[in-house]
């Protein structure tokens, strides 16, 4: 059985929740996971400040497991460049010095392999919608580059190999915003069964949930560590254990009271790719 520890949209900054940042780095390696992912959303204005916070968290964190790790909406810096007036580069600079070159990193697990697809690309032709006025620099995409590169990926791993694709953009519908968080989101959706994904990380959307895509792929989105989660829930972490026949997905929630993060019961699905 493998574990991963799922996170995301701590959002360094103004906002977050420093008692709910410290039980996450204390807890987390009684879980004994594989991996921790981070799908995005470190920083709330890509703060120098910000990303330090960040990385420090992150280095908490790989003291117990590698953390693969992908940039959100927040974590660039379109107004640098918007539609790539001054080059794409410049967007993601605050990113790469404290996270590395790589956008769409991979990591390689026994039994299982993470592949990130970036949807993060600020206020490009690709992510606007006709609704410009709520969704710029919001809304991501998924470019067809980043599609054709994660199924090559996976056409390459062995049989039986867990397929799990890392996005940052909410990949189902918002249970209470009931927004979506990627421009054409139904080719989206296509185009990450089409990869042979079993599972899909996101967050974005600060609620958590568990669902499926066309073609049975598994969707866990994460919430966020901040007061801005969606209908004031309390926020949420999710664990994912992946065996041979099945994925099960299961939350940790906030409570106050307590000062921990409190697991509900697993949803179980099965393997695409037993």
């Amino acid at each position: 059985m493998t574990t991963l520890v799922h996170l995301s949209d701590p959002h360094f900054g103004r906002d977050v929740d420093l008692a709910q940042i410290r039980a996450l780095e204390s807890s987390i390696p009684s879980l004994a996971p594989a991996a921790v992912v981070v799908t995005g959303d470190l920083t709330q204005r890509a703060r120098h400040g910000e990303f330090q916070r960040a990385l420090a968290f992150v280095e908490t964190l790989a003291e117990a497991a590698p953390v693969h790790v992908i940039p959100g909406n927040h974590d660039v810096q379109w107004w640098e460049t918007p539609f790539h007036l001054l080059g794409a580069r410049r967007k993601y600079a605050k990113y790469r010095r404290y996270f590395g070159g790589e956008l769409s990193p991979t990591l390689e697990l026994p039994g299982v392999t993470i592949a990130s697809a970036l949807t993060s690309h600020g206020v490009v032709a690709g992510s606007m919608t006709w609704k410009f006025w709520r969704d710029t620099a919001v809304k991501g995409h998924l470019p067809a580059a980043e599609v054709a590169r994660v199924t090559e990926l996976f056409r390459r791993v062995p049989n039986g190999t867990c397929r799990v694709v890392v996005t940052h953009h909410n990949v189902l519908r918002g249970a209470i915003s009931r927004r979506m968080g990627l421009a054409r989101w139904r080719a989206a959706q296509r185009a990450l069964a089409s990869t042979g994904a079993d599972l899909v990380l996101c967050g974005h959307d600060h609620q958590e949930d568990i669902g499926t895509i066309e073609g049975g792929a598994v969707v866990s989105t994460a919430s966020t560590f901040t007061h801005r989660t969606r209908g004031h829930r309390a926020s949420a972490f999710n664990v994912v254990t992946i065996d041979e026949r099945q994925i099960a997905v299961h939350h940790r929630r906030w409570d106050g009271a307590i000062g921990a993060f409190v697991a509900a019961d697993p949803v179980h699905f099965p393997r695409r790719h037993g």
